[in-house]
């Protein structure tokens, strides 16, 4: 438990920090930090594989599981891509926001498409979180587009991924795969013709961009050590660490505008998050003890 606990916790931490990171590349077009991403993780995870012994050159997939991980792969190329440009662009701190409603959409996504049914709490967070989205959109004169793309292309990648039958890392490294081709034909393309091109840029710039595979594949192998240790509502907890760092580097660090009118839109999300976890605490502890209650009802009856 405590190892796993560790392993969340910095898990959602480096997510957290990745500004800091992506910010060192701020005069290179998103899209082509992106296809660095791309190839330098493959090239990490698939290393990682062949070291633990478990490269498949084409696993045994359905063809329901084939296009999964190609849906997914397009999902997460396109979440990654807009968080990279959103930093370079100021907009940290409406990240931040994306993934704070982020398990709001994913409570959506159950509701339209798995059948299931919101209690009424939740109903009430999920209102309160629409009320700041309406509310800042009014305010600010403008849609907060990049937090709401971001949540949703985040809930839908987890809810792909819920069906998706390889581990975590061995996905990971197929969905690269996938996106492999379009990003290696990209990179050739801008040395040929390109103004940010691998053969004029430093050294510390060639590291930074080798590093990318690491840094996005370390968090993502810490997470699943977690996943495997802890239980949900304890991921559901520790994933607010991230969007919270995140918020903090925009405002403080990178003293992004952030007015009164986001901060009244920002309370009603942070009170519908609230409400959200301790409805789910209570629910769960409900649970178990109405289990624990049935279980000794069944010994009396024995």
């Amino acid at each position: 438990m405590k190892q796993g606990m560790l392993a969340g916790f910095s898990a959602y931490v480096v997510w957290g920090l990745l500004p800091l990171y992506w910010k060192l590349f701020e005069p290179i077009p998103a899209v082509l930090v992106l296809c660095h991403r791309i190839l330098w993780s493959f090239i990490f995870l698939f290393i990682l594989l062949a070291l633990m012994g478990q490269v498949r050159p084409f696993p045994k997939l359905s063809p329901k599981g084939w296009g999964i991980y190609i849906l997914s792969s397009l999902i997460i190329g396109l979440n990654w891509f807009l968080y990279i440009w959103s930093v370079n662009a100021g907009l940290i701190v409406e990240t931040s926001l994306g993934y704070f409603i982020n398990p709001l959409f994913s409570v959506l996504l159950g509701l339209f498409f798995l059948g299931e049914r919101l209690r009424k709490v939740q109903w009430i967070a999920l209102g309160l979180a629409c009320s700041g989205v309406i509310y800042m959109t009014i305010r600010c004169g403008r849609l907060p587009w990049v937090a709401l793309v971001l949540a949703s292309t985040f809930a839908l990648y987890g809810f792909a991924k819920k069906k998706a039958p390889l581990s975590a890392t061995s996905g990971l490294v197929l969905e690269t795969a996938f996106l492999l081709p379009l990003a290696l034909g990209l990179i050739t393309w801008n040395e040929i013709s390109g103004p940010h091109t691998l053969l004029e840029s430093n050294v510390k710039t060639l590291l930074l961009l080798a590093s990318a595979g690491v840094v996005t594949s370390i968090p993502l192998i810490l997470f699943s050590s977690a996943a495997h240790r802890i239980p949900l509502y304890m991921i559901g907890f520790l994933q607010y660490i991230s969007p919270t760092i995140q918020f903090l580097l925009g405002v403080f660090v990178y003293h992004e505008t952030f007015g009164k009118d986001q901060l009244v839109g920002f309370c009603l999300v942070w009170a519908s998050v609230i409400i959200f976890c301790l409805e789910g605490l209570f629910t769960l502890k409900k649970r178990r003890n109405n289990a624990v209650m049935h279980q000794q009802d069944v010994k009396k009856a024995a």
